[in-house]
């Protein structure tokens, strides 16, 4: 099956990702050197665009269709997204972290009126002993699941709102929180001619979990600006700011500001979703250790509906 190898292709990719971080993990690769492996990989990945020419074309939405789509976290859009963050300069040897996120979407249509869009981010992460030159953690983070209620037929300006989760399934402590935590989430758009710009924000109370693990009361809020262009080719912005509202008053924020570039394109006659950017952190916790920048590289999976064809 077509999908069935697609996919398969970007499990050797999140592979290839993992290895690189047990490469780095064991100090055979620096963090610059890791840089360019995994521009290396997207790069490889972006010109293997013939592996499935033979497959017959699909049908359905345009360049210009999909590259909306992909930037509304509310479309009808079934998407799987591989999502990789490297976090650079980490405590007094400059240590690196990388988290893979794996965030299908997979949206249904519950009545006339609404849509239920669940967004689950799974995390695969790569965690620096900061104390140490080497050495770190590898394995599963907290699941995070958001499940988005919208409009099927919304208005200029385009939004979804829900409950937002997070689960205690870190395979070590030094990769999740070891609490169960809920809180509201919240996405609003506009998308008029060739931008998109929205926000996408959500606030996580603990209620549950290991009695020894600080209690969790953290935003993360991500406001998104894009701009589309021809051939699929957009430039996009889409930092995530967050705050710890338990933390000491110069503790509280971690900003960043960049942006990058991204493009729709088909392998073979796969829609997929590329894009490649950076942000430098403005504001950092004055005492916690916390990373100077980030380089985010995205993969995504593109499956729109085919229209019925009529008889």
């Amino acid at each position: 099956m077509p999908q069935k190898s697609l996919l398969t292709d970007f499990d050797v990719f999140s592979h290839l990702v993992q290895l690189a971080t047990g490469l780095q993990m064991s100090g055979s690769l620096s963090g610059k050197t890791l840089v360019f492996f995994r521009l290396g990989l997207l790069g490889s990945v972006l010109l293997s665009n013939n592996s499935l020419s033979g497959q017959t074309e699909q049908e359905g939405a345009s360049t210009e269709e999909l590259q909306k789509a992909t930037q509304n976290p509310v479309a009808s859009l079934i998407s799987v997204p591989f999502q990789n963050n490297s976090d650079f300069n980490i405590g007094p040897f400059a240590r690196d972290n990388n988290t893979l996120n794996i965030q299908p979407v997979v949206p249904t249509k519950l009545n006339e009126k609404w849509n239920l869009i669940p967004r689950i981010i799974i995390p695969l992460i790569f965690k620096s002993d900061i104390s140490q030159p080497h050495l770190g953690t590898f394995g599963l983070g907290d699941i995070q699941p958001t499940f988005f209620f919208a409009p099927t037929k919304p208005s200029r300006l385009i939004w979804g709102i829900g409950p937002a989760l997070l689960l205690p399934t870190a395979t070590d402590d030094t990769l999740g929180t070891g609490k169960w935590s809920i809180g509201p989430a919240l996405v609003a758009l506009v998308q008029p001619n060739g931008w998109t710009i929205g926000i996408l924000v959500n606030n996580l109370w603990s209620f549950a979990g290991s009695s020894p693990r600080p209690d969790v009361n953290s935003m993360s809020l991500q406001y998104f600006i894009n701009h589309n262009m021809k051939k699929g080719w957009y430039l996009t912005s889409s930092p995530i700011i967050s705050a710890n509202w338990n933390a000491s008053a110069n503790n509280v924020w971690l900003i960043p500001l960049g942006g990058g570039v991204g493009r729709i394109f088909k392998m073979g006659v796969q829609p997929v979703n590329g894009s490649l950017s950076a942000y430098y952190n403005v504001v950092r916790p004055d005492a916690l250790p916390s990373p100077t920048w980030q380089l985010r590289v995205q993969l995504a999976l593109l499956f729109p509906r085919i229209p019925k064809k009529s008889d």
